[in-house]
């Protein structure tokens, strides 16, 4: 077959769950198809809208078109043009779709439009709420980053688009409307972009639930299906944890509020015997910098380590074998984090929230230990049990993963078989 890949990012630019999972599989299919990739940049010093190739293996083009401007925006027609005449030259069997942010929603139309059968993976909630997390943006409130129930347009206009109000009281209620109908416009432009999708799949029940409930997908158009792994960087063989002073908990995961290191560090702060924290992420600039701050004003018997950002084979060395456990503390209903998943995988336990697809890949006291979600105090409890009853932790990180008896993780040759079965019944 040849597949084209549509993904909002894809590595080294960018390093988030969603655009790893697409390079592992983008690698994987490759070996038996063509594969071509279409994602972004953002170069400030190009022509908008321009498409340059990258050939990075053999039956793989990556073929990546310039955006450093539209990012709040959901449709550029520029984009849309340029992307059906690259269509045109590629002609691909399928499309598979994993994010439309900061593209353009418009490439669904133009894929209809010539035939190209749709499968679109879901990675988050972007389809249903227009910041994608159904976590707030506010300004100005106790806390500008809270979980969200439901889309309703001028609550989002006034909960997450009021960073673009002009400030002035009198403009509010102008605001408000403007943004309003903003919301609705986009949610309609989604609906109809909904109905061209052949089939939908999510890696997390809580996520596709959602979907079918919430935004009333039809379930025949929803299929459940985990996220596949490489094992090549997951070989339990070359676990071989180094000597540690002190218990060690480490985080995976990059430096934005969403992701609750935040929380992670005020828990920490709470505990009461000599422990230490790895921080692993690539810089976020200032946001970087605020959490080191934080971190910088723990008691002594503390220690937190920023460790960077590491490639996919130094996993083990360079984390697995250095920390006691691994901590998501996500703030937001995160559906099937891969860091779980290649903890899991290593057997390394895991605390994360009980709250959405965390929840589902972590049972407490079963294969890691669960918090209440945004609950520093509960997190604490459970990191505080983890350092002192450090053999009963380790056991829980050796059930590894829930749904195989032998505790083993979907591993991405299985997963792309089970994507191809997909394909082929979608075009035929």
């Amino acid at each position: 077959m040849h597949i084209l890949k549509i993904i909002h990012g894809y590595p080294p630019n960018y390093n988030a769950g969603s655009e790893v999972y697409s390079e592992s599989v983008c690698n994987e299919l490759s070996k038996q198809h063509r594969v071509s990739v279409f994602t972004r940049e953002e170069n400030l010093y190009a022509r908008d809208f321009t498409i340059r190739k990258e050939s990075r293996r053999p039956n793989l083009d990556i073929y990546i078109v310039n955006n450093p401007q539209g990012k709040d925006g959901y449709r550029h027609e520029q984009m849309d043009s340029a992307f059906e005449s690259l269509l045109s030259e590629l002609k691909p069997d399928i499309a598979y779709i994993g994010h439309l942010n900061h593209l353009s929603m418009g490439l669904v139309e133009v894929l209809y439009q010539h035939r190209i059968p749709i499968v679109y993976m879901l990675h988050d909630f972007w389809l249903m709420c227009p910041r994608g997390q159904f976590l707030t943006r506010s300004i100005g409130r106790d806390c500008n980053f809270t979980v969200c129930n439901r889309q309703e347009d001028a609550r989002c206009a006034q909960l997450c688009y009021g960073v673009y109000f002009s400030g002035y009281p009198e403009d509010g209620e102008h605001d408000n409307e403007r943004w309003a109908a903003w919301v609705k416009r986009r949610m309609n432009h989604i609906r109809d972009l909904v109905s061209k999708v052949d089939l939908f799949i999510a890696p997390a029940k809580f996520l596709m639930n959602r979907y079918i409930q919430d935004f009333k997908i039809p379930q025949d158009k929803m299929l459940y299906l985990d996220y596949g792994f490489p094992t090549d960087y997951l070989d339990k063989a070359l676990l071989s944890p180094t000597p540690r002073e002190v218990f060690t908990f480490g985080y995976i995961g990059t430096h934005i509020p969403a992701k609750g290191v935040n929380l992670l560090l005020e828990a920490f702060a709470t505990l009461p015997e000599p422990v230490a924290l790895r921080i692993y992420g690539r810089p976020n600039g200032q946001s970087t910098q605020a959490l080191k701050k934080i971190a910088s004003q723990l008691p002594k018997h503390l220690k937190v380590e920023f460790c960077g950002e590491y490639s996919n084979d130094q996993l083990i060395p360079l984390v697995f074998n250095q920390v006691d456990g691994i901590v998501v503390p996500s703030i937001w209903a995160e559906n099937s984090p891969l860091v779980i998943h290649e903890a899991q995988a290593c057997c390394i336990p895991v605390i994360t929230a009980d709250y959405g697809g965390m929840a589902e890949y972590v049972a407490h006291h079963e294969n890691g230990l669960l918090f209440r979600h945004r609950d520093s105090v509960s997190l604490a409890e459970q990191m505080l049990w983890a350092m002192q009853h450090p053999e009963e932790f380790k056991r829980l990180g050796h059930r590894g993963y829930l749904y195989n008896e032998d505790g083993l993780v979907p591993n991405i040759e299985q997963h792309c078989v089970s994507l191809i079965d997909v394909f082929e019944n979608v075009c035929s």
